[in-house]
């Protein structure tokens, strides 16, 4: 925890040598794409494992199964990975097109 804290205190210190508040916002934007990057990333990757073994267990229960179970496991993970996609978007606004820099 001592290591975030550090991590976060360095950050602070860099965004706040810039020259005004433009490029103190840029800094933090950097900052939280790359937090929320990670986050969404580490929560699909989450998602992705249960819905692979919940499908692994349900045919292993029913073979028959195995077919319908695995489309709608597909259908999963593209609703799972938009919502990592969607955080890439976001952050490449806020990044690229920052709409807190006038």
């Amino acid at each position: 925890m001592k290591k975030f804290f550090l991590l976060f205190l360095a950050l602070g210190a860099i965004a706040f040598a810039g020259e005004g508040g433009e490029s103190m916002i840029k800094a933090y934007s950097v900052v939280a794409a790359g937090v929320g990057l990670g986050l969404a990333a580490l929560g699909g990757a989450i998602g992705m494992g249960h819905t692979a073994a919940a499908t692994i267990a349900g045919t292993a229960r029913n073979p028959g199964l195995g077919g319908k179970l695995m489309t709608t496991m597909f259908i999963a993970l593209a609703m799972i990975e938009a919502q990592v996609i969607y955080t890439l978007v976001i952050a490449l606004i806020a990044l690229y097109a920052n709409p807190f820099i006038g």
